[in-house]
């Protein structure tokens, strides 16, 4: 079976793009198309929701961070006994990194390695004819990248719907849909992005409401006839991130969420085994493992609940007297001395590392990162490098004793300096791994 893939692009965040590819999954998944969902760029909390919606896992993809073979070999896993791939941008289409190579880290990127077709979102509130200007000017921007169609979002009226549709299809653009502005369709967001589909109380009902909404609004026969069969080459698993452990240690509860798709998979394929357990639950790391993993989420959230989980703290710090412990973003955080909430409280944290992180004094940390590490340990070899990216506003206000994790730089390469801290078999740093360089 060859899967059909189509992009779901805008031409910028806030475009509706996740409702739109959302409520387009369980539509599809309700005729009994078998269809899963891709996010492009480095986004945890979005392919959970394309889990939900569809019935399938999710995956991210990223053309900066992952070379094209690992892209080539993940996407034809991804395609596997489907029909449908509904791929939904990262931000605009064409927004990335500066770098040659097709390797900016846009959905863009991906419509050029495999030819596939883009479906454009437009939020055409606050315009109309205008909105021809702006599906024109993406149509010729880059000869590369085909528009196959337009899907109007946020129409307020019929009329409203009819001088946007006109005016595009007038420049040869197909319009294959409008959805009416409705503020019930809209999900609910936190500071790292939605609100994660595992926390939405009625996510199957609020699903089940953009997949009627999709329905009504867009000629899904159409749409899957606008998706292009798409055959990938066969790619390999070279630069992919190995098991940190042969038995893995996961936290994982409402506070530590972060862990990409196609790590998780990968470990598993590779022969790993992965123990979860809960740190909100105070349980510790199972300690027949080989590792215990941190991954991010929202500790800031549950700063309380933690400092009081006496058997998690007692259990992570037993266990690294052995065996390693590492920690990514939020895992790194609760590794540290303390953490200071949104409120200014101070909480105690597992002291396995000197650092203490805020989240009351928020700073905006973002973008792509490639860290060298400094030591031999579980995510590699001393010299080795990593491809990922930093999402978070809490900052270090002490930054401890302990070496540093990796030295780190920007996308491009300007350096950035150290990263994180290392202290025996103990590492931690707000840099989420997603392939080798």
């Amino acid at each position: 079976m060859t899967a059909r893939a189509i992009i779901i692009g805008a031409p910028r965040s806030g475009s509706g793009k996740t409702s739109v590819t959302i409520g387009l999954l369980r539509a599809f998944a309700r005729r009994g198309v078998k269809v899963r969902g891709i996010k492009t760029g480095p986004d945890y909390i979005d392919p959970g929701f394309h889990a939900f919606a569809a019935g399938s896992p999710g995956l991210n993809l990223d053309s900066w961070a992952m070379e094209p073979d690992l892209l080539r070999h993940l996407f034809a896993q991804q395609a596997e006994d489907a029909e449908l791939l509904l791929i939904e941008s990262a931000m605009g289409l064409f927004d990335g990194i500066v770098v040659p190579d097709n390797r900016t880290g846009s959905a863009a990127d991906l419509a050029r390695l495999f030819g596939i077709p883009v479906l454009l979102v437009l939020d055409i509130s606050g315009q109309s004819q205008t909105a021809a200007a702006v599906a024109h000017g993406f149509a010729h921007y880059d000869q590369a990248v085909k528009m196959s169609a337009v899907v109007l979002n946020r129409a307020g009226s019929e009329r409203h719907r009819t001088l946007c549709a006109e005016a595009i299809e007038k420049i040869g653009l197909p319009v294959a849909g409008c959805v009416m502005r409705d503020p019930s369709l809209v999900l609910p967001e936190r500071h790292l992005g939605l609100v994660q589909a595992s926390e939405h109380v009625e996510i199957d009902a609020h699903i089940e409401r953009l997949a009627d909404a999709m329905e009504n609004a867009i000629d899904l026969d159409a749409l899957l006839a606008l998706a292009r069969p798409v055959d990938v080459p066969q790619g390999s698993v070279e630069a992919a991130i190995a098991p940190p452990g042969q038995r893995i240690a996961l936290a994982q509860d409402a506070a530590f969420t972060f862990l990409y798709p196609h790590l998780h998979r990968h470990w598993r394929e590779a022969g790993a085994e992965i123990v979860p357990f809960s740190p909100l639950a105070d349980e510790a790391p199972d300690a027949s493992c080989d590792v215990c993993w941190l991954p991010g989420g929202y500790p800031e959230l549950h700063a309380g609940r933690l400092a009081a989980a006496d058997a998690f703290k007692a259990g992570v710090v037993r266990f690294s007297q052995a065996k390693p412990v590492h920690g990514e973003c939020g895992g790194y955080m609760v590794l540290g001395e303390a953490l200071e909430d949104a409120d200014g409280v101070t909480h105690a944290m597992t002291g396995l590392l000197s650092h203490a992180t805020s989240f009351a004094k928020r700073k905006m940390n973002l973008g792509y990162r490639q860290a060298t590490i400094a030591a031999d340990g579980v995510l590699g070899q001393a010299g080795d490098v990593l491809r990922g990216h930093e999402f978070h506003y809490a900052r270090v206000i002490d930054p401890g004793r302990d070496d540093p994790f990796a030295q780190i730089t920007d996308g491009p390469g300007k350096p950035l300096g150290p990263s994180g801290g290392r202290r025996d078999r103990v590492t931690g740093t707000f840099f989420h791994a997603i392939a080798k360089g």
